[in-house]
């Protein structure tokens, strides 16, 4: 199953939504396709879909998922994280009305940078190869989901390693 969440900004998300309908439509994405879309305008044709989901329907559908398409905003994106699922995410723009500035575009391209946990989309033409190939990307060194935790234990372990030379 994939999951696609929009979030509850007021400006519709419609250029994703539309994307992945008719990528269900065309029969690219064969499987079942649940759709949380706002108030976003375009209604699917192709895939179950509701306005709002509450925060237990958006986690029962965010574990379910193979495969999880969120928009920039934080929440979105790291609710997935936190269970070990790579999102594929697709950041609003201004220039298409889905939001007053491109703040999810430099946020997603930080975290990309930076993490390289998620699997961002910036033009939804690029969706379909992505989705194909969702399986073999997600679980690519560069998008390996890094734990803190380890991360710090390691830097720690060095510095009591130092403390006692």
């Amino acid at each position: 199953m994939i999951f696609v969440t929009v979030g509850t900004h007021e400006q519709p998300f419609n250029r994703l939504l539309k994307e992945v309908d008719t990528l269900v439509e065309n029969s690219i994405i064969k499987e079942k396709v649940i759709m949380q879309v706002g108030y976003s305008d375009y209604i699917p044709q192709n895939c179950e879909w509701y306005k709002f989901l509450s925060l237990q329907e958006m986690d029962k559908n965010i574990k379910k998922a193979r495969i999880i398409i969120t928009h920039g905003g934080p929440a979105s994106f790291i609710a997935p994280l936190q269970i070990n699922k790579i999102p594929i995410v697709v950041p609003r723009q201004e220039k298409y009305g889905e939001h007053i500035n491109n703040h999810q575009v430099d946020f997603v391209q930080l975290i990309d940078d930076r993490l390289h946990n998620i699997i961002p989309v910036y033009d939804v033409q690029d969706l379909k190869n992505i989705i194909l190939n969702y399986d073999t990307i997600s679980k690519s060194d560069s998008n390996m989901i890094k734990s803190n935790n380890k991360r710090f234990n390691e830097e720690f372990s060095k510095i009591v390693v130092n403390l006692f030379k």
